[in-house]
C-alpha cells in the first residue's frame, strides 16, 4: 500500500526492518492478538535472527491486524501486519485495496490465552491444552505444566508426534524447537533427541558459510597481564562508584582499537574487486546465551572512547544481551570481533571462526600464573607472571602473516605497558 492509500484508508503497514543483522529473520512471536488495541511504540512482535531477537514496535496507535503468521520468514521490508487508526472498517478497506495472504491455523481451545512460549510448546507438539489443569494465574498453563505433561507421554507416542508424517499426505511433521523437552528416543543406544532452536540452526549456517568463504589462519602470542591487573586494582572501586564494572574485556577492546594503527587492514572487508577499509573501529564482543547460542553486541567507534566509556557501554550491552533486550542497532555495523573464550577455562582456541564479512577475530585465552624468564639489569630472572595466550585469526585473502603479527605485537605491547595512573 502506498502512502496515499494508507492515509486515505486510515491503516498503517507494519513492515520488517529494512536493515537486519544475521542470515535471515523469522517472525517468532506476536506479542499482541489480532484485533487487539495497541499503542504507538509498544512492542507488538518479535523477529529472531541468528544474532538477535528484535522487538517490532507499533508505528501508531490503533487496532492490530495480523498478516504474517508466526514462524514465517520475514525478509527486510516484508508486510507483517496493519494497524487501523480509525475504525475496524479501515482495515477491511485496506485489505481490499492491497490484500496480503494470511495463513490461519486452527488452534486448540484456550490457545490464545497462554504465553508465547507456552503456545509454541503446544503448537510444536500438537498438544491439547484442555487435557491438563494449569498451575498459573487464572488456571493458565505454564511451560512446566506443558513440559511435564508431554514428558508423561509414552516414548513411542512422542516419537511419532515429532518425527513421523501424519495420516494426511499434505500435513508436515510438527516443527522442532529448542525450548521443548528432550524427546525420548526409541533407540536404546540414544539417551535423548535434543531439537535445535532456530537461532542455533542459523548460527550453524553462518559459521559454515564463514569457513567455506574465507581461508582461516591463526597466529598466537603471549601477553603479560601484570600492568592491567595493577591498573584495575587501583581504579575498579572508583569505576564502581560511577556504577560501572571494570572488566578485563574493556582493556582488550581498548587495546584492540589501538592496535589497528599497526595494521589497518585488520579493520576491513573483502570484496571481489576491492578491499573496504573502515574509519571507525566497531568492536563486537561475543556474549554466551548458554544453550540458546552466542550473540555479538557491538561497541561502535571504540577509537573515540575512553576506558570508562568502553566499560560502561560494554556493561549496558552485556546486560541487555542476557535479558534478551538488545536492539537491532546493537548488533549491527561490527568491523572486528573479540572472543573471550578464556572465561570458560580454555587456554587457546583455533581457529576461532571469523564473523563474516569481517576480516579477523581476536581470541583471549584463560589467565593463569606461569613461570617466565625476564631480563632485569642485564640478567635473566625466573618470575611468576599472570599470562594468557592471545590469538588473531585472519582471512588470508585480506591479511598476510606480517600484518597479523604486527597487529598482535602492538596489541600485546599496549596491554603490557598500560600506565597504572592513566
Amino acid at each position: 500500500m502506498n502512502d496515499l492509500n494508507r492515509t486515505e484508508l486510515g491503516a498503517t503497514d507494519i513492515i520488517a526492518p529494512l536493515q537486519q543483522e544475521g542470515t535471515k529473520a523469522i517472525l517468532r512471536t506476536w506479542l499482541k492478538k489480532d484485533g487487539e488495541q495497541v499503542h504507538k511504540d509498544e512492542p507488538i512482535a518479535e523477529l529472531e535472527t541468528d544474532k538477535v531477537v528484535v522487538e517490532v514496535c507499533a508505528p501508531c496507535s490503533g487496532l492490530l491486524h495480523v498478516v504474517m503468521s508466526q514462524d514465517s520468514d520475514a525478509p527486510p521490508g516484508a508486510l507483517l501486519g496493519r494497524i487501523a487508526q480509525g475504525t475496524p472498517q479501515a482495515l477491511l478497506r485496506a485489505d481490499q485495496v492491497n490484500p496480503a495472504p494470511r495463513e490461519k491455523k486452527e488452534q486448540p481451545d484456550g490457545y490464545a490465552r497462554h504465553s508465547p512460549s507456552v503456545r509454541r510448546l503446544i503448537a510444536d507438539h500438537n498438544f491439547d491444552p484442555s487435557t491438563i489443569k494449569g498451575s498459573g494465574r487464572g488456571g493458565r498453563l505454564t511451560r512446566e505444566d506443558v513440559i511435564g505433561a508431554i514428558g508423561r507421554q509414552s516414548p513411542r507416542e512422542v516419537h511419532t508426534q515429532v518425527f513421523t508424517q501424519s495420516a494426511s499426505a499434505e500435513a508436515p511433521p510438527p516443527k522442532l524447537a529448542r525450548d521443548i523437552p528432550q524427546i525420548p528416543p526409541t533407540d536404546s543406544q540414544v539417551s535423548a533427541y535434543v531439537p535445535h532452536s532456530s537461532m542455533r540452526r542459523r548460527i550453524a549456517e553462518h559459521m559454515q558459510q564463514s569457513v567455506n568463504t574465507a581461508p582461516h589462519v591463526t597466529s598466537v602470542f603471549e601477553a603479560d597481564f601484570s600492568a592491567i591487573i595493577k591498573h584495575r586494582e587501583k581504579h575498579k572501586a572508583d569505576y564502581a562508584r560511577q556504577g560501572v564494572k571494570l572488566t578485563f574485556t574493556a582493556y582488550f577492546i581498548a587495546a584492540a582499537a589501538g592496535a589497528m594503527a599497526a595494521a589497518p587492514d585488520v579493520n576491513s572487508r573483502w570484496h571481489p574487486e576491492h578491499m573496504e577499509l573502515f574509519r571507525d573501529v566497531n568492536i563486537g564482543v561475543g556474549v554466551s546465551l548458554w544453550d540458546k547460542g552466542l550473540i555479538v553486541p557491538v561497541i561502535h567507534r571504540t577509537q573515540e572512547r575512553s576506558l570508562l566509556g568502553i566499560a560502561s557501554h560494554l556493561q549496558m550491552l552485556t546486560d541487555a544481551a542476557q535479558r534478551g533486550k538488545l536492539k537491532a542497532e546493537d548488533v549491527q555495523g561490527g568491523t572486528f570481533t573479540i572472543s573471550n573464550h578464556g572465561v570458560s577455562g580454555s587456554l587457546f582456541a583455533t581457529p576461532i571462526i571469523i564473523n563474516q564479512p569481517q576480516s579477523a577475530i581476536l581470541g583471549i585465552g584463560a589467565l593463569e600464573k606461569r613461570v617466565v624468564v625476564r631480563e632485569i639489569d642485564g640478567s635473566d630472572c625466573i618470575q611468576v607472571r599472570p599470562m594468557a595466550y592471545v590469538s588473531l585469526t585472519i582471512d588470508h585473502r585480506v591479511i598476510d602473516g606480517s600484518q597479523t603479527n604486527a597487529w598482535l605485537s602492538r596489541f600485546v605491547e599496549l596491554l603490557e605497558d598500560w600506565p597504572v595512573d592513566a
